[in-house]
């Protein structure tokens, strides 16, 4: 019969506790690994297609340079300048003839005080915006301030300038005459 004698001079000690924690803490390394290494991964095939798209649009952009330089030169020829100023007078023309006068009276009815009275109406397209220049004759100081106030607040009307302003000499029924530049914004 055999007898088990331990001989040593210490105890067997198992490093089972330390082998599992090590375990433990190398699965959760490798799992953040692989979150990281896919992240990583994902993140770079993202900025191959951002760059992809970047140097399409860089081509884009250049043919378009391109493009535009021919057309430049193209409009730049005499003849076809002489062409592109008659287009851009007959558009003003067009813009002038489209002026809506019975809306832009509707709206000068709605701020009219009383004592005023529209004397002449003249219109002009300046940059893009319809330009009225109104000549108005008012029976007092009062009541232009009024007229030029309620022009001033509406929505129709902006940019509103007083050009001139003669005072009447008489002290009859003469009116005072002033004339008013505005922005039309509703043509």
């Amino acid at each position: 019969m055999r007898a088990r004698l331990n001989l040593a001079t210490r105890p067997l000690v198992t490093h089972r506790r330390f082998l599992v924690g090590a375990a433990a803490i190398a699965a959760v390394a490798g799992i953040v690994f692989l979150a990281l290494g896919w992240n990583a991964y994902s993140a770079n095939r993202a900025d191959a297609k951002l760059q992809q798209q970047i140097s399409e649009i860089r081509a884009e952009r250049a043919n378009q340079e391109v493009r535009r330089e021919k057309l430049k030169t193209f409009f730049s020829q005499p003849e076809n300048a002489k062409l592109s100023d008659r287009a851009a007078y007959l558009n003003s023309i067009i813009d002038q003839s489209g002026f809506l006068w019975t809306q832009m009276f509707m709206d000068l009815e709605h701020v009219k005080p009383g004592g005023v009275r529209v004397l002449s109406i003249s219109q002009k397209m300046v940059k893009g915006n319809m330009e009225v220049r109104l000549k108005v004759g008012a029976t007092s100081d009062e009541a232009k301030l009024k007229f030029i106030r309620a022009l001033e607040g509406s929505k129709a009307f902006g940019k509103v300038m007083l050009l001139s302003d003669q005072q009447s000499t008489q002290s009859g029924g003469d009116p005072d005459v002033f004339e008013i530049s505005a922005v039309y914004t509703r043509a």
